[in-house]
């Protein structure tokens, strides 16, 4: 009997052991491209630095490093990416051309804002009316700004956008008066915020547009299965360090701060403006529907279908990465 024990106590271990998932193989090295001179970006400097199980280096460039485009001039290097950072509006304007694109998640959502100057007649949205704005129309900033003119029956048509890059130099020319206001992602918007002062008026977006900044890569990528081992277990690092920057931010703070040579106070005031999502928001279809709708009329093409831009979003890599921390 107390043989039976034994053998039955042996094949009961047996079986446990066998229910025990595989080890992942160690992740291949991955060039992730995006702004390192934005805060979005935090989530993946933190991942790359303290969560990725493998060599993860972080580039200043774009969805441009992924589908073989040039850099953007004052936006990034040369180099061939893996994954790469950007807003929405930005995954809409490459596929075009490279349907191949694909969003893999959401790493954070930008909150942005109107900063304008009260001392120019500015007290509504309705007085921005031929006012000189500081801003990128063909960017989510742009798009987020054109949404609030149109809140009060206004268009890009009724004011005058200035483009300014690099970034830093709209608030010098708002401290000059060059313009009225600022329309732009952090932290341009807090140093907006800083050179005006008393005299300032604040207009916000929410409820009305948010920033998704997402992580993107092409389908030939998730098809290469030593490719796609790395880009799960990168997405992994995300979820980690979401996790952490939701609980205490300063790791990360200290990693932006550095990444884009900011001041570590303006990195702080800058930080309520962000959500550290790291997910697939439910409506992130229904926002590009509505966003190439815009983008195709200041493209002077044909918008596409509901149907072929569901095509761009692949969450598979996504749901696997999740599934990895339900089995530690």
């Amino acid at each position: 009997m107390q043989k039976l024990f034994v053998a039955l106590g042996c094949a009961l271990s047996l079986v446990a052991c066998s229910a025990e998932p595989e080890p992942l193989p160690a992740p291949a090295p991955l060039a992730t491209y995006g702004n390192k001179q934005t805060f979005e970006i935090a989530p993946v400097l933190l991942a790359a630095e303290h969560y990725y199980p493998g060599e993860a280096s972080i580039r200043m460039g774009s969805i441009a490093n992924l589908v073989g485009e040039p850099p953007v001039p004052g936006f990034g290097e040369e180099g061939e990416a893996d994954l790469a950072t950007n807003a929405e509006t930005q995954a809409l304007r490459y596929s075009v051309d490279h349907p191949d694109l694909r969003i893999v998640m959401t790493v954070t959502e930008g909150l942005y804002r109107v900063v304008a100057r009260r001392s120019a007649g500015i007290e509504t949205m309705a007085d921005m009316k031929g006012k000189r704005v500081a801003t990128i129309p063909q960017t989510s900033a742009g798009y987020f700004f054109k949404l609030m003119l149109e809140s009060e029956g206004l268009s890009y048509a009724d004011i005058e956008a200035v483009p300014i890059v690099p970034l830093t130099g709209m608030t010098e020319a708002l401290a000059n008066r060059e313009v009225d206001a600022v329309v732009i992602w952090e932290p341009e918007s807090e140093n907006a915020v800083q050179v005006l002062g008393d005299d300032i008026v604040t207009f916000s977006g929410d409820g009305v547009y948010r920033e998704l900044f997402n992580l993107n890569t092409t389908a030939e990528k998730l098809a290469d299965p030593e490719k796609r081992n790395a880009i799960v277990q990168f997405i992994r690092a995300i979820l980690d360090a979401s996790e952490e920057i939701r609980e205490n931010p300063e790791r990360a703070q200290a990693l932006v701060q550095v990444a884009g040579e900011f001041d570590a106070q303006n990195v702080v005031e800058s930080w309520e403006h962000h959500g550290w999502l790291a997910a697939v928001p439910d409506d992130l279809l229904d926002v590009l529907v509505v966003q190439e709708q815009w983008l195709a009329e200041r493209d002077g093409r044909v918008p596409r279908s509901r149907d072929e831009l569901a095509t761009l979003i692949d969450t598979s890599v996504y749901e696997e990465a999740v599934a990895l921390g339900e089995r530690d």
